[in-house]
């Protein structure tokens, strides 16, 4: 199983824009721009649908903890003439928590994924995502996080708990 340390905060857009500025363009790799829509099912299974056509089906463990968090999951690739059949398969036995609709920019700095989202009836966000070599500890993750956080001048006040699914029930 996959491991991250994965760190959210919420912040302005503007700060967003200016992300090429903010750290040397020697450490920041812009990877891809996607817009997906998560089916979030009741038991911790995520269908993410790409606009396109294709998907993931990932197992996801995460504690639901303020600040850095271990996080793991297991992904596979869903053909897109078999998108539809597996949803309706899950949304029959397991039943649907909630669907989110997202726009995302991934950065990548080092081994941290840096994921700039628009969430529908939500906002902006940014989350860091510090992908663990096997060696690693997540206290080691934590402080990447954290350096990343700093020159990012991101405070652990602006840290949020909880995933995008959890803020739109809260809403």
């Amino acid at each position: 199983m996959a491991k991250k340390l994965r760190t959210e905060a919420g912040n302005e857009m503007n700060k967003f824009t200016f992300i090429g500025l903010i750290i040397p363009k020697r450490y920041l790799c812009h990877k891809y721009n996607d817009e997906s829509i998560l089916t979030l099912y009741l038991y911790p299974y995520i269908i993410r649908s790409l606009y396109n056509g294709s998907g993931e089906l990932i197992y996801y463990e995460r504690p639901d903890t303020e600040g850095p968090k271990m996080c793991l999951y297991e992904k596979s690739t869903i053909l897109a003439e078999n998108l539809n059949s597996i949803h309706t398969t899950l949304e029959k036995a397991l039943g649907t928590k909630i669907v989110v609709n997202k726009i995302r920019q991934l950065f990548m700095i080092g081994q941290t994924r840096v994921h700039v989202d628009s969430v529908e009836d939500l906002g902006d966000f940014m989350e860091l995502e510090v992908v663990l070599k096997d060696e690693q500890t997540s206290e080691e993750g934590e402080k990447i996080a954290f350096d990343i956080m700093e020159k990012l001048e991101i405070s652990k006040e602006n840290l949020i708990s909880g995933a995008y699914a959890d803020l739109l029930r809260d809403k």
